[in-house]
């Protein structure tokens, strides 16, 4: 009887501390109102700390303790979410707010606009993110991607100090069982400016800007880098909200009382979000945010207007891309004026040549712009821009930097046209451009720019991920001799680097290291940091799944198919022509070849880590079809309607392609697959044909 009440006395402590802890974090973060000292906190978090690491047995993923982040992670999870995360129809001027109070006059036929209210929300510039709830814990953070599947970032998000890990609720405000919470992750700029100042002092990257902070912060692969950035989470809508049976629901019929009921279970909401009573309201507070636009903490680039009324809101539903009942009233961009000095043309890894403005600083809302991208030749001919122009410069979405126009009243004579180079700035080849394509491109693997950028590529997060080996060290080992290419990396020796400016005996060491880590890397990774153009992370992945080892895939991407015959890289999933295309001429390229088989003999082969695709039955009403699900399915999840489809004997397919045997059309399908599929006649099922011919 002592054990049991030891036991118990135990479990009560430890989950009074995360009560206590998490209150306290709520007061702080969310409310700003804390009542605790910092050495009184830490003491309640170490005693905490204390208790779960001497009795394993109530840990719990939820513990104020995950803050501070776990093990890192060799990739994200994709995860899909339950409802399509859509993005917003943007409007630029009060005049694009009332054509859209129009279009919805006509959606609601006897409804009068002219006192329809509205919720308001200032535009937050971050990354939108969902977190799910299930009984009132967290299970799931994940990023938007591309509305309907996204990156399982869970880890990280258990780090974000505002967000609750558990719903705060009182006796009277019952736990849904599962809510689905849609919100920005974003910096203050007080904190990205602090960020910013130590990662300068400790040599680390220093951001651009706190979006780019933000989404690069919650997608660390190393949950402890992510708990040590200074993210938020501001909540702005849902997706899932379930009840259990027999609970009286929360009265959440306007978009005003969703948001009330968000903060009151602890969420942070954007600060100046209000009800409008009328279209003109919102016209007010359009004008009102973007006059106060700078005294806000956070970054915003305009207002967002929704119908308040929810079930207004489910009428209306949505398009392929975004709800018909909100608006997102983006502001003017920064603009100012200045000379355009300069055209420099920069070479890439895939050897585009890109042309960049170089321009006599000027300061943006406080950022101090001296160069813009110009993206192509056809872009610069376009606006006619000459060199030593006096010319338009806005932030375009308060963040890229872009040339808007030349004032051509202002030309003096003395402007010089800009002639593309028909060579290659670097190494002199003659550049080509394809058909179809708007960039001029380098043809030579050996362009020293082109090898510079693929070796930073290789050595990247994206790529082998070698610790410690950053830009700045890749450039000095190409422009002094040492590495011409990445098989060159594996024959670097410390006493070589240690002889390198700057470059200690523990860095040495550390870079070494690193390198010979890289040999363990997945083959996925080495896909991946080859820089085949068109093949990113997602596609590598999908080639490691489907080829086990880097010589089935060569031989595989190097084989010359019969006339005739199907390419059956076009077979996987989310491979297309140009892909294939990009891959074949990759493998088949003799210098890449005499690459690879340098890589194989320094250590660097691997083989997949990752599980072989589902192989579904062989028989069932399905068997043998590729099978497409869009939109919801009555009773089933994303997840549970793909397996459905293997049980059926079926293959699940990911996109529409001239491979696809039928598609099934749920609630709020993607409008995008739906006119792909009918341009190549593709059968269609309802979710109910669909349910039927499976048997359920």
């Amino acid at each position: 009887m002592t054990e049991e009440r030891t036991a118990n006395d135990l479990q009560e402590r430890v989950q009074e501390l995360r009560r206590q802890i998490a209150e306290n974090d709520r007061l702080y973060y969310v409310l700003d109102a804390p009542v605790l000292s910092d050495p009184e906190y830490d003491a309640l978090f170490a005693e905490l700390k204390q208790l779960e690491a001497e009795h394993p047995e109530l840990d719990d993923p939820n513990s104020p303790t995950k803050r501070v982040g776990g093990a890192p992670l060799d990739s994200f999870e994709q995860y899909t979410h339950a409802l399509p995360m859509f993005s917003l129809d943007n409007g630029f001027s009060v005049e694009d707010f009332r054509n859209f109070v129009d279009r919805l006059g006509r959606l609601l036929p006897g409804v009068d606009t002219s006192a329809l209210p509205f919720w308001v929300d200032p535009k937050m510039d971050g990354l939108a993110t969902e977190v799910v709830y299930e009984n009132g814990q967290l299970t799931v953070g994940a990023t938007r991607g591309d509305g309907e599947v996204g990156e399982n970032v869970t880890e990280n998000v258990r780090t974000v100090r505002n967000l609750p890990l558990a719903l705060h609720f009182r006796e009277d405000m019952p736990a849904p069982t599962v809510l689905d919470v849609r919100g920005e992750m974003l910096m203050d700029r007080k904190e990205f400016e602090a960020m910013n100042a130590r990662q300068l002092e400790e040599g680390g990257k220093v951001f651009a800007n706190p979006r780019n902070a933000a989404a690069g912060s919650l997608r660390q692969l190393d949950s402890r880098i992510t708990a040590q950035r200074p993210l938020k989470f501001i909540a702005y809508g849902v997706g899932r909200v379930e009840w259990p049976a027999g609970v009286t629901a929360p009265d959440w019929s306007t978009q005003e009382k969703l948001m009330l009921g968000l903060a009151e279970y602890g969420f942070t909401i954007p600060p100046r979000c209000r009800l409008c009573s009328t279209p003109a309201e919102v016209e007010d507070a359009y004008a009102e945010l973007s006059e106060a636009r700078e005294s806000l903490p956070f970054e915003i680039d305009g207002t967002v207007a929704k119908l308040n009324d929810r079930s207004m809101q489910d009428a209306l539903g949505a398009t392929a891309r975004a709800p018909r009942w909100a608006l997102a009233l983006k502001f003017p961009a920064y603009q100012g004026v200045t000379t355009l000095k300069d055209i420099r043309v920069q070479v890439g890894r895939t050897g585009a040549l890109t042309p960049v403005a170089i321009l006599e600083p000027v300061s943006l809302a406080g950022v101090t712009v001296s160069r813009a991208t110009l993206h192509n030749e056809d872009e610069i001919r376009a606006k006619e821009l000459m060199i030593g122009d006096q010319v338009v410069v806005q932030r375009a979405g308060d963040v890229i930097p872009e040339v808007v126009r030349p004032l051509k009243d202002k030309r003096t004579g003395a402007e010089k046209e800009f002639v593309f180079p028909k060579y290659c700035p670097e190494c002199g080849a003659e550049a080509v451009r394809l058909p179809g394509e708007a960039a001029w491109r380098c043809p030579n693997i050996a362009c020293p720019a082109v090898r510079k950028q693929r070796l930073i590529y290789f050595v990247s997060k994206a790529g082998l991920d070698m610790e410690g080996l950053g830009r700045k060290w890749v450039e000095q080992f190409v422009d002094s001799g040492m590495v011409k290419s990445p098989a060159d990396l594996f024959s670097l020796e410390k006493n070589e680097l240690v002889k390198m400016d700057r470059m200690g005996e523990i860095l040495a060491e550390k870079i070494i290291d690193s390198i010979e880590a890289s040999k363990e890397a997945p083959m996925r990774r080495l896909i991946a940091a080859l820089g085949i153009r068109l093949v990113g992370e997602q596609t590598a992945r999908t080639l490691a799944t489907y080829y086990r080892n880097m010589d089935a895939l060569m031989a595989e991407a190097s084989r010359e198919l019969a006339n005739g015959e199907a390419d059956p890289l076009q077979e996987l999933p989310d491979i297309g022509p140009e892909v294939a295309a990009s891959l074949r001429a990759f493998f088949t390229n003799t210098s890449n070849h005499e690459l690879l088989e340098r890589l194989r003999e320094v250590g660097l082969w691997p083989e997949t880590d990752l599980p072989e695709p589902s192989q579904a039955p062989s028989e069932g009403p399905l068997a043998g079809k590729k099978v497409l699900v869009t939109g919801a399915v009555p009773g089933l999840t994303r997840d549970e309607a793909k397996q459905a489809v293997l049980d059926a004997g079926g293959e699940a397919a990911s996109s529409v392609s001239k491979n696809l045997d039928m598609i099934v059309v749920g609630e709020k399908p993607g409008q995008s697959k739906l006119d792909k599929a009918e341009k190549l006649e593709i059968p269609r099922l309802s979710a109910d044909e669909f349910l039927r011919l499976i048997g359920k």
